[in-house]
């Protein structure tokens, strides 16, 4: 018997719903929910230990996958499972997390574990805008102590009208791509990539998904009433101990208040409160501090962020001196790497970013093969954070999810200035080398220097900023170009990239309740300034892209052929175009234009003598001569019944010249008139209809001699049949004898 399904429905507003239902599915989890959008569907479960963990953080997991199977399709690869998640499977993990982190207790410890799972896909819907939904609807029908229900919407710009959740087709016209993450009350969470848009348009589409995630909010609390709303767990809560924190403010505020003020350095500011912090210990008896020790050190933190907030509030200064505007010295280099294609190094304060450029063919494309989307990439960028660039010493687990998505939010930034017709597929590499606030927007700032340097003829400059804000409801101020300290105790940090002209990507975790779009708006500008500043200091440094790729770096042009030709550049079983590769050293790729007849060339190579050996080679199998026209040949070949010649502007490219067309004179040997190497011109007469054979002539271009005689044609010597064999005339021979003789 199946069970009772509880089901909500939410309208989108153009005839669309999204729909959620529970009583079905996975229900040993602590709460499971389906969510369907046309014919996808995503199961989402969580479930979370009643034991609270020996850690002071929330141990949460967000898993999201999708099924190969939900597409009807087979994993790619020798090994038929699901294996490692995909870059765009951990993105959607990181949006999902950010949004539900700061919503558990902040002295919630049990280890928790939200796993979403695609389970049936729809090529009209995109799947990560439903997980976000699906999340936290699970949440809502568990007993988990989470404060209020979220959800996540992507919305776009088509011909000016503002769409949620679009298709895949739709956001290929749209100029915003972008993914909000909000409770009811307040929106908590941007991510996504714009089409140098304002500050006020981008206000405005977050206020359009917000609007929108309201209805899916409600719709989850709909659904907990009616399967039946469940009692919150209780756990163990964080021992608080008021005396002894005011006690710490007394002994610490003061002092940290004077730290901060000083405007030091990292390394200063962290020694300095340090110091503090074991003054601190030596006031308190070893008996206190075992029972007390870890709220000693928690009570402190909490000390040195308000002394922090409050300088900044009150005197609108910083940690490091800055003024709340202010951005840090910054200079950067380009062509510091002698062997790469481009390279570059940005500096901005203790922030440092690496990047190279490399330029390849479409062979070097990212491909892309997911269960909901197939492609690939011809630019793509890397985000590499060693431990040593914040001087830690700790192992390497691989590319770790902050990795993607930092590395993400740079190539969002930079793919729009990329031209459509650059022949190159282009990867750019980050290699952070100082850490201390944004290394991702040192990596646009990099990224953008590298791709001038590499020659990439980039429509514009873009440049990135990390910003702050810190309020405490009355007061507030944004700040600038955040340090790495500013970042963990202020209310929202938020990156912004752009050109002179517009923002081109966003990433924002707001940390405040009920922040109005109005502080949105001129934080946004704030950042703009700041941009534009950025942006002034990278065209200081290279003000365009260099006119051409470096002499060491592979030039490519591409050559459009008909696809009838492919076969004969590649050769059997590739033995031309290995050959031709071999000896001009050229990189050499043809791909099918499934949309046309034709095939595109491309070819990179170093040296140009090469490039040009292989356009030639090109040019002379496509060279088609006219019909009465004439063209120098070059005699390659001697045959007893003529010379093959080969024409002198298309090597390779044969015919065979007939001895009967070498002189008007009889000629008995073909070496009496032309011998090996000799040049000279012929007339081209196309196609001979008797021999199917391409037909030159030499004589036609030479003066009859002077009383030269056209041999008579062969008489046709017709005995009565159509092949003068006397064949029509077989019914006489079947005549008796004794007529034919009296005949």
């Amino acid at each position: 018997m199946i069970p009772k399904v509880f089901k909500e429905v939410i309208e989108l507003g153009d005839g669309r719903t999204v729909s959620i239902e529970t009583g079905k599915l996975a229900k040993q989890a602590h709460g499971s929910v389906v969510v369907q959008m046309g014919k996808a569907m995503l199961l989402c479960t969580v479930v979370s230990n009643y034991k609270q963990s020996d850690v002071d953080f929330l141990p949460l997991t967000v898993d999201y996958r999708e099924k190969f199977a939900a597409a009807g399709k087979y994993p790619g690869g020798f090994f038929k499972r699901e294996a490692r998640p995909s870059d765009d499977e951990v993105l959607t993990m990181r949006l999902i997390d950010r949004v539900l982190r700061p919503l558990f207790p902040k002295d919630y410890h049990a280890e928790t574990q939200v796993m979403i799972q695609l389970m049936s896909h729809d090529p009209e819907v995109m799947p990560d805008a439903l997980a976000g939904l699906g999340a936290s609807a699970a949440i809502q029908l568990s007993d988990i102590p989470f404060e209020t229900p979220i959800s996540e919407a992507r919305v776009g710009r088509i011909n000016g009208e503002f769409v949620i959740n679009p298709t895949r087709a739709q956001l290929a016209e749209s100029d915003i791509d972008m993914m909000i993450g909000a409770s009811a009350d307040s929106v908590m969470m941007v991510e996504g990539e714009m089409d140098e848009i304002s500050e006020e348009e981008m206000a405005d589409a977050i206020k359009f998904a917000h609007e929108a995630i309201k209805l899916q909010c409600a719709a989850q609390v709909k659904l907990a009433e009616a399967f039946g709303k469940k009692e919150t767990r209780e756990y163990a809560q964080a021992e608080e101990n008021e005396e002894l924190a005011a006690r710490i403010k007394e002994l610490t505020y003061d002092k940290c208040y004077a730290i901060a003020s000083k405007g030091t350095s990292k390394v200063e500011r962290t020694d300095a409160f340090e110091q503090v912090k074991e003054e601190v210990k030596a006031a308190f008896t070893e008996e206190e501090l075992e029972e007390y020790g870890d709220l000693v050190g928690k009570y402190f933190n909490k000390s040195q962020k308000e002394a922090v907030r409050e300088l900044t509030l009150a005197e609108g200064l910083r940690l490091d001196g800055r003024k709340t505007t202010e951005i840090r010295p910054i200079w950067g280099e380009v062509d510091y790497l002698p062997s790469t294609h481009g390279s570059s190094i940005f500096t901005r304060g203790e922030t440092q970013a690496l990047a190279t450029v490399t330029l390849g063919t479409s062979r070097d494309a990212n491909i892309i093969d997911s269960p909901t989307h197939e492609g690939e990439e011809k630019f793509y960028l890397h985000y590499n954070f060693p431990p040593f660039c914040t001087g830690e010493a700790r192992p390497l687990r691989g590319t770790s999810r902050r990795e993607v998505g930092h590395g993400n939010l740079a190539q969002r930034a930079l793919k729009g200035i990329i031209p459509a017709e650059c022949p190159y597929t282009v990867r750019v590499v980050s290699e952070v080398l100082e850490s201390n606030g944004s290394s991702s927007m040192a990596t646009v700032c990099a990224g953008t220097m590298a791709l001038m340097d590499a020659g990439v003829q980039i429509t514009k400059p873009v440049s990135g900023i990390a910003m702050g804000l810190i309020s405490d409801g009355d007061r507030y101020a944004v700040l600038s170009d955040i340090l790495g300290d500013e970042d963990h105790l202020g209310d929202m940090d938020f990156k912004v990239t752009g050109t002179a002209d517009g923002i081109t990507a966003c990433q924002m975790d707001i940390k405040v309740k009920g922040l109005s779009y109005e502080i949105l708006v001129n934080a946004l500008k704030q950042a703009r300034e700041g941009r534009l500043h950025i942006l002034g200091k990278i065209t200081e440094v290279i003000e365009t892209p260099n006119a051409d790729v470096k002499a060491h770096s592979p030039k490519m042009i591409t050559r459009v052929i008909p696809n009838d030709y492919i076969g004969a550049l590649i050769g059997p079983g590739g033995k031309n175009i290995q050959e031709l590769q071999k000896t001009t050293g050229c990189t050499i790729v043809i791909n099918e234009d499934p949309k046309t007849t034709e095939g595109i060339v491309e070819i990179l190579g170093t040296n140009q003598e090469g490039i040009d050996a292989v356009l030639a080679n090109i040019d002379s199998m496509l060279f088609k001569p006219e019909v009465g026209g004439s063209y120098e040949v070059k005699v390659i070949k001697m045959l007893d019944f003529g010379a093959v010649v080969e024409y002198t502007q298309a090597p390779g490219n044969e015919v065979l010249l007939h001895v009967s067309e070498l002189a008007w004179e009889r000629t008995e040997n073909v070496s009496d008139v032309v011998n090996m190497g000799d040049v000279f011109e012929v007339k081209y007469f196309g196609k001979d209809p008797k021999t199917r054979k391409e037909k030159v002539s030499r004589k036609a271009l030479l003066p009859k001699p002077e009383g030269f005689k056209e041999r008579a044609p062969r008489e046709n010597n017709d005995r009565g049949g159509r092949d003068n064999r006397g064949r029509d005339n077989r019914r006489d021979d079947r005549k008796p004898r004794e007529e034919k003789k009296a005949e």
